[in-house]
């Protein structure tokens, strides 16, 4: 019995460590990146990089993990890999949101219109409307919704090399991926640290939401099974 509670409380422990590291450093992130060189065509417009980048990053993250939890579902049946892949579809949709706001007001600024239909940012916005349709599929798609899902899931999947080698392939007016090695010393340190928060702050939200599914599943197998008590008993 000890040994099971000291199991439990150990992922519990882990994960509020892990809370409070990405707390602490949502209160230390704006304060280095305040404090990093202004970039000397666009000033301090630039700095949005520090939000832009870390969340395109965690777009496409959230993608490879749906679809890898796609995948255990469609050729294991793993109910916790289909779940993985739901709440990972989710973040994606949710950093996918932020990489669409926060990408044409940057393009304003820097080329002085907020769309233009280049590889890179059309790639990118095919992706996130591909996790949208996932939800979609998900929800409305019937009794095969979750198969649909999945396999909409792998297509995502394969547009992500698109969407980050597309600005070596073709030419455009998106920077090219060599723009963070290039990026000056002063400002690799702050770019670094958002990057590792933000992946913090997807780690937690993945294991909350990841609880409250388990939890969903759960209950309804409580329910099952309270009815099937209650049918034997009458």
């Amino acid at each position: 019995m000890l040994s099971k509670v000291s199991k439990t409380r150990k992922p519990q422990a882990i994960f509020a460590v892990g809370f409070l590291l990405v707390l602490h450093g949502f209160f230390i992130g704006p304060l280095l990146v305040a404090h990093a060189p202004l970039e000397k065509t666009m000033g301090i417009v630039q700095k949005i990089f520090y939000f832009h980048v870390p969340c395109a990053w965690l777009l496409m993250l959230s993608t490879f993990v749906c679809a890898g939890g796609s995948l255990a579902y469609l050729f294991r049946g793993s109910e916790r890999g289909d779940r993985l892949a739901q709440c990972s579809a989710e973040l994606g949709v949710l950093f996918g949101l932020c990489v669409m706001v926060t990408g044409p007001l940057w393009a304003r600024a820097a080329w002085g219109v907020y769309w233009t239909w280049d590889v890179r940012l059309t790639a990118s916005l095919l992706l996130w409307l591909m996790l949208i349709g996932y939800g979609l599929a998900r929800r409305y798609g019937g009794a095969g919704g979750r198969r649909l899902a999945a396999a909409m899931a792998l297509f995502a999947a394969a547009d992500v090399p698109l969407v980050y080698l597309s600005v070596n392939l073709w030419r455009g007016l998106h920077p090219t991926t060599k723009v963070v090695s290039s990026l000056a010393p002063g400002m690799r340190m702050p770019f670094f640290f958002a990057l590792a928060i933000f992946s913090g702050l997807w780690g937690v939200l993945l294991t909350l939401r990841m609880r409250v599914e388990s939890a969903q599943a759960r209950l309804v197998e409580l329910s099952i099974a309270v009815e099937d008590a209650e049918g034997r008993s009458s």
